[in-house]
């Protein structure tokens, strides 16, 4: 069974899998690696989430606040071998509630155009294209999306 448990950057399998997650996107970015590597430290990030089956951690992300009313999603990973098991949208339903119950209203994110189910992960779990913020206007590989929190509506059918 998946918990998920909130903590923040010093958490030590928090760590972990964000140095997997950097030797994926070392390859994966190729010559833009040392370009975005600088914008994900994680020290001092006090949202993080690490996603456990049995004593495993299989699955982290975290967030940062963006402004007043938005937060950035941030280190999104979960193993290889753990992929397509839902735990990737876990993570990231656990973090924008943990957001929203901070009252941000708003959650932005960039990706990168060779991570496309990250893309898709995204899409499904309802973010948007917005154009590229901050240090990523410039760089042609990066994707950036915006969802409204808490914006899902249910119809109260009798």
């Amino acid at each position: 069974m998946l918990k998920i448990i909130r903590t923040d950057s010093l958490n030590e399998d928090f760590r972990e899998l964000v140095r997997l997650l950097d030797a994926e996107l070392s390859i994966r970015d190729g010559a833009d690696h040392s370009y975005y590597a600088q914008f994900n430290k994680i020290y001092l990030i006090k949202n993080s989430v690490v996603a456990y089956l049995g004593e495993i951690a299989v699955g982290v992300g975290a967030f940062k606040k963006f402004d007043d009313e938005s937060v950035e999603i941030k280190r999104m990973f979960v193993r290889p071998e753990n992929r397509g098991q839902g735990i990737a949208s876990a993570v990231l339903e656990e973090l924008e509630k943990w957001a929203k119950d901070l009252n941000f209203n708003f959650a932005v994110l960039e990706t990168g155009k060779k991570q496309p189910e990250a893309i898709r992960l995204y899409q499904k779990s309802g973010y948007e294209p917005i154009p590229n913020y901050g240090q990523y206007k410039a760089m042609e590989n990066s994707v950036c999306m915006k969802k409204k929190l808490g914006s899902v509506d249910i119809l109260n059918c009798h």
